[in-house]
């Protein structure tokens, strides 16, 4: 049998689909952006056909650029952006609304009216989350009862709800199969991740009917045949994966203790905790790592929503470079004596604060404050950030010592500059590999491992390959005097920030009057 393995690796921007060869070498490549939707403030969609159409067209390339045909890929493993969700037409395939994208908070006041019923801590109990729109459950629940006829038609078993990856196996494979894995299943807000199954109390909470929801399978299963007339021939579908697990798994992270963190549009960083559910104290996320021959692998999480990003805002929103590559070399020449910092809460904050109400601000502005500063600001924002959940895995879990090493990948990490600034702030070495197209290649392992033409876990680690190991290289003062700065710029871009005179919360208006500069959206 071919040992080629095609990756469908859908984002949040763009979709790329990369086919690796028998000894695990990308051999082709494609790859297309999609447009970005954004009806009212704080809401984010995409047009699911866009992304279909994207995810047809860049298997095409990919397939193309390696000189191959469908007929020789052993298998097909896909990873996408996760809570991203969809409803279509079970009879059709038509979706009946955009999908709405993981960054979009319009279900926020949905998810305060459950925490002030004294909701969450079941949630967290069951699922390992947090009431917080950023998680599937509640998308579903909106569009149910916003689109018209739509909470009638689901009763009735005439539409389907999954997330991209769902939406994705059932239109290759001709609407054949309505499965995902469980490590999706896992972001829906709705999954016991204990029992391993869709949880009927809180689908009852949200008025979400079981039947429209797919089967929950391993990470490496059978998912089904793609249509012949898509690509010129079958292809069978054996790995599924959220882009963070499959990322960790890219990593070879299966030993309990190791760490991986993605900078893409945002930053999630996931600790293998083993067998063990580790349930946070510190605000963090109990999620399942992977699920492998039905054994359930289990880690913690921080989530950033804002990484890579805020390099696109430098670009795209204040416009102080024209290509992302170029921050940081622009911040290597901010001038050292300023302390500007940026909290990019653009889209709210993630963990460890979960704060949907806050909005992006700068302070330390001076008179000498130019696009260098804001340039260094931006990237120092995503070392403190994962210096933050790295302070809280050490408090919830024994297994993240002092010694953890950071696997690195996703697109900022080609910055030498940004991936030593990384190392310094969190005080902890930073290993980035050879291979920076790891949330593919552990979607593209996944499907080759179950297909037999790729090895099995322990061999596939041996093949992790170090490209630099970046050690920490700032004095222990100038380290605590930053992250000092850190904390309490963020602590004043909370929406619950008390001012220090009366500790009464201070209006948004007010606290706008108090900052140099207050960004929403991106704007200011």
């Amino acid at each position: 049998m071919s040992g080629f393995v095609l990756a469908i690796d859908q984002g949040t921007t763009s979709t790329r689909a990369i086919l690796f060869d028998d000894k695990m070498k990308v051999a082709g490549t494609g790859q297309q952006e999609f447009t970005q939707h954004y009806p009212a403030s704080g809401w984010v969609e995409h047009d699911p056909e866009d992304i279909w159409e994207s995810v047809v067209a860049t298997v095409k390339a990919a397939l193309k650029a390696a000189g191959r045909a469908a007929s020789d890929v052993a298998a097909i493993g896909i990873t996408n952006q996760r809570e991203t969700v969809v409803i279509w037409d079970r009879a059709t395939g038509k979706p009946i609304h955009n999908a709405i994208v993981w960054q979009d908070r319009r279900t926020a006041p949905l998810c305060q009216k459950l925490k002030k019923q004294g909701l969450e801590k079941k949630f967290t109990r069951k699922t390992g989350l947090l009431l917080d729109p950023y998680f599937s459950g509640t998308k579903i629940a909106w569009m149910l009862d916003r689109v018209k006829g739509a909470r009638k038609r689901a009763e009735k078993g005439e539409l389907l709800a999954g997330t991209i990856d769902s939406f994705l196996i059932w239109r290759l494979t001709g609407g054949k199969v309505h499965a995902t894995d469980a490590t999706n299943a896992s972001r829906t807000l709705v999954y016991n991740i204990e029992k391993n199954a869709w949880d009927d109390e809180l689908l009852s909470i949200l008025n979400i009917p079981a039947a429209i929801l797919p089967q929950v399978k391993d990470c490496a299963d059978d998912f089904g045949i793609t249509v012949k007339s898509l690509f010129g021939a079958e292809m069978r579908i054996l790995g599924v994966a959220g882009d963070q697990h499959a990322a960790t798994i890219g990593q070879a992270c299966f030993e309990p203790g190791m760490m991986k963190s993605t900078y893409g549009t945002g930053c999630f960083a996931l600790l293998n905790t083993g067998a063990d559910l580790v349930r946070s104290k510190n605000r963090l996320l109990t999620t399942i790592a992977y699920r492998l021959n039905g054994k359930t692998t289990y880690a913690l999480e921080g989530s950033i929503f804002i990484a890579g990003a805020a390099v696109q805002w430098l670009r795209d929103g204040i416009k102080v470079i024209g290509k992302a590559e170029q921050s940081g070399a622009l911040a290597a020449t901010a001038d050292p004596a300023q302390q500007v910092y940026l909290v990019p809460a653009f889209v709210g904050l993630g963990a460890p604060h979960w704060d949907a109400d806050a909005r992006g601000a700068i302070f330390g502005l001076t008179r000498n404050s130019g696009p260098a500063e804001f340039a260094r600001a931006a990237l120092e924002s995503v070392a403190f950030q994962t210096r933050d959940l790295l302070d809280a895995m050490r408090k919830d879990w024994k297994g993240a010592s002092a010694k953890t090493v950071l696997r690195v990948d996703g697109g900022m990490v080609a910055s030498d500059w940004t991936m030593q600034r990384l190392a310094d702030i969190l005080d902890a070495p930073v290993d980035r590999p050879t291979i920076l197209e790891t949330t593919a290649l552990g979607a593209a392992w996944l499907a080759g491992s179950k297909a037999g033409v790729w090895p099995k876990a322990k061999e596939f680690a041996k093949t992790w390959a170090l490209d630099r190991r970046f050690k920490p290289d700032m004095d222990a003062a100038t380290r605590s005097a930053k992250l000092a700065g850190w904390r309490d710029a963020v602590r004043r871009t909370l929406s619950t920030y008390q001012s220090l005179s009366k500790r009464e919360p201070v209006p948004l208006e007010a606290r706008a009057r108090q900052r140099p500069w207050v960004l929403t959206g991106g704007r200011q």
